[in-house]
């Protein structure tokens, strides 16, 4: 398995509004994926970890994201044709997933 692409996304919300912002917007973030059609799939195994896979492209993406009290830690499983975009995709992740995940910014 690849290692995983780290992004720590602040906020001030607190757990468990952060986590409730998370559930409520997950369903919006295939919009935010460029190509138009894109499945996203996401349960939570524990309290504070939602586990999220996207299937666009011809590419799929699995990632976590851990809920603690002023961040939310993604960790990324890029596909070998996407890890060349690793970087990239972290910095887009990190500076817009306050808006996508929590509605902040």
């Amino acid at each position: 398995m690849a290692n995983p692409t780290i992004i720590d996304i602040p906020h001030t919300l607190g757990r468990a509004e952060a986590r409730r912002r998370m559930k409520a917007r997950i369903g919006e973030l295939p919009a935010h994926i460029p190509g138009g059609v894109a499945e996203v799939a996401a349960h939570w195994p524990s309290e504070d970890r939602m586990a999220i896979e996207v299937k666009a492209l011809g590419q799929t993406v699995s990632a976590t994201a851990d809920v603690t009290d002023d961040h939310i830690r993604v960790a990324l499983i890029l596909p070998p044709m996407l890890g060349l975009f690793a970087d990239r995709i972290r910095d887009v992740i990190a500076r817009k997933g306050g808006t996508l995940l929590l509605g902040e910014g």
